[in-house]
């Protein structure tokens, strides 16, 4: 029979890469954990974990079984947080996954909405750098609810939230500046800010700067999405971003792209959202700024 503690060694060595970190982690001896690994693979009947001279790397059977692992942790999580706010041990918690852009624009004056109505009841946040990953773990289990662009396809309920504006940010003494709206193709020969490869928005701006005719050329790159703004207006180049991550009273230059640069974003459960989940979107459709 699988235990909890059989699916968590598993998903704490993949994690970590190696038996001997997760022992560390799990505060578990090395061979406990790997008699522990022996029999969970016993009992579905194949090897889960291929054993690489400095490295550990899923089999077919172990890719195929870990989201599933990853869940039923999640679930069990949930089940163990519900049972001891009956018993009035802890506070209510939504847990809730995003994408960076999202918490850094949309999420602020939600959160002080909702903490505001509902101070007892506690937000944990997962951030992500790309909608596919935010879908991949929400599908996994990671948390109760996801608040991110809209999936191309998603089983589970969906609450579209509204439509996301994406704003220019010229650096100084362009051209450029006092225009109401810019067309892309006429920014393609300017140096741009760009995200790094890995950073969902980076497709949004390749994806824009594609259907204009060109390829942005990159001044600079940054992991960081509050970065992007401030980078432009310091000089280094064009940048495109979502309007509502700039700071309020943001002293760079902000035209309008044309034609304009738009996502939909949208909340989505796996299932039917439980009543505290659907007071968050409620509280998400009054406060959030798209």
């Amino acid at each position: 029979m699988v235990s909890l503690r059989q699916l968590e060694y598993l998903v704490t060595i993949v994690d970590e890469g190696s038996f001997t970190r997760a022992a560390e982690l799990l505060h578990v001896t090395q061979p406990a954990l790997s008699h522990q690994v022996r029999a969970l693979e016993r009992s579905v009947g194949g090897a889960l974990l291929e054993r690489l001279p400095r490295a550990v790397r899923l089999t077919p059977m172990g890719r195929a079984m870990l989201p599933h692992a990853r869940a039923t942790l999640a679930d069990a999580d949930r089940a163990r947080c519900a049972a001891r706010q009956a018993a009035g041990l802890e506070q209510g918690e939504i847990q809730l996954a995003t994408v960076y852009s999202i918490s850094l624009g949309l999420l602020p004056p939600v959160l002080r909405a909702w903490r505001h109505d509902h101070p007892d009841v506690h937000i944990r946040l997962f951030e992500h750098a790309h909608a596919d990953s935010l879908r991949a773990a929400m599908t996994a289990g990671q948390a109760d609810l996801a608040i991110g662009p809209e999936p191309s396809t998603w089983d589970g309920p969906l609450r579209r939230l509204g439509v996301e504006e994406f704003v220019l940010v010229l650096p100084p003494g362009d051209p450029l500046r006092a225009a109401h709206s810019v067309r892309l193709a006429a920014l393609a020969d300017r140096d741009w800010v760009h995200y790094c490869a890995g950073n969902g928005l980076a497709d949004v701006v390749d994806q824009a700067a594609a259907a204009a005719g060109f390829v942005p050329r990159a001044a600079v790159r940054t992991e960081q999405t509050a970065a992007v703004a401030t980078l432009a207006a310091s000089g280094l180049g064009v940048a495109l971003t979502p309007a509502n991550v700039l700071p309020a009273g943001f002293a760079g230059h902000v035209v309008r792209p044309d034609p304009p640069v738009t996502r939909v974003l949208a909340a989505y459960t796996r299932a039917e959202p439980d009543p505290l989940t659907a007071a968050f979107i409620d509280t998400v459709v009054r406060s959030a700024r798209v």
